[in-house]
Parts: C-alpha cells; structure tokens; sequence
C-alpha cells in the first residue's frame, strides 16, 4: 500500500569543502544535517519552529532514523533535498530523497520519526498535540487524506 503524503517541501544546497573528506566526497555523518536543515527550512515555511514547539510545552526528539546511501555527494555539487510527510497524527514521519540538482538522480533516502515530549513531564504524547496537527492541516501545502 502506497503511504499518503500530506506535505512536500524542498530546498537546495551546495555541498562546502568543510563537509567531504580528503577524496572530495561528503561524509556519511553529514546527509543527517542535510535533513535537518531541509526540516527545520520546511518548518520555518510552516510558521511552526522548534521554538514554537518548544513555547507549546513539547519537545520533539528523533527517534529513528534511516539512511541509504546510493551515490555520494562530492564538494560543490548543487542537491535538493525533497521531503514528504508522510504520519502526523501520531507522530511526525518524513521521508527524504536528497537528489543531484543538475541531473536529478538520486543521491541518498532517508526517513525521520519524531514523537511529541511533554517537557514539564517528559511524557511522550501518543498523539501529537492538536497545535501541531492544526498548524500542518493550515499549511499552504497540506493535502488531505482522500476518503476511501
């Protein structure tokens, strides 16, 4: 079954000198600061931060990570890294590719789950808080589930 995606968002970047190692190639460690820089880019669109997360009373640690590697991101090359959203109700969980700017070919796919922490508590939420599920559903570029 094919998931639903409830927002896309991308943005683009230049791989800098500081991020390859000595054959020019950027280290494996990396692509997970590339996706976070694409997640809080889509967030700031949002108009729902981590601060304004964090001023609702929630954090919102990472709590799986994946990533494969299909190609390597050299120094000066020009990517875009496409996320979808994929869960929000129960969680938050996108789905990245991080693709060649110039040719489109795939780079790298990774997916990233978050839960909601109360912080006065450190409870976590098994559903995410109705701030957060209002704030994706007025996004510009929200698309609801279709009723089957």
């Amino acid at each position: 079954m094919k998931k639903h995606i409830y927002a896309q968002y991308s943005s683009e970047y230049e791989i800098p000198f500081f991020d390859v190692d000595s054959m020019n190639i950027m280290w494996h460690g990396h692509y997970v600061k590339y996706l976070e820089m694409a997640r809080c880019a889509f967030l700031e669109d949002m108009n729902y931060t981590y601060d304004v997360m964090r001023e609702m009373g929630y954090g919102w640690p990472i709590v799986q990570l994946n990533l494969k590697y299909v190609k390597p991101a050299r120094f000066r090359q020009k990517i875009r890294v496409d996320l979808a959203v994929v869960e929000y109700e129960s969680c938050l969980r996108i789905d990245y590719v991080i693709v060649d700017l110039a040719s489109g070919k795939k780079l790298t796919t990774g997916s990233t789950t978050q839960v909601a922490v109360a912080i006065n508590s450190g409870e976590m939420q098994f559903q995410t808080p109705q701030s957060w599920r209002d704030a994706l559903q007025a996004y510009h570029g929200f698309i609801p589930e279709p009723n089957c």
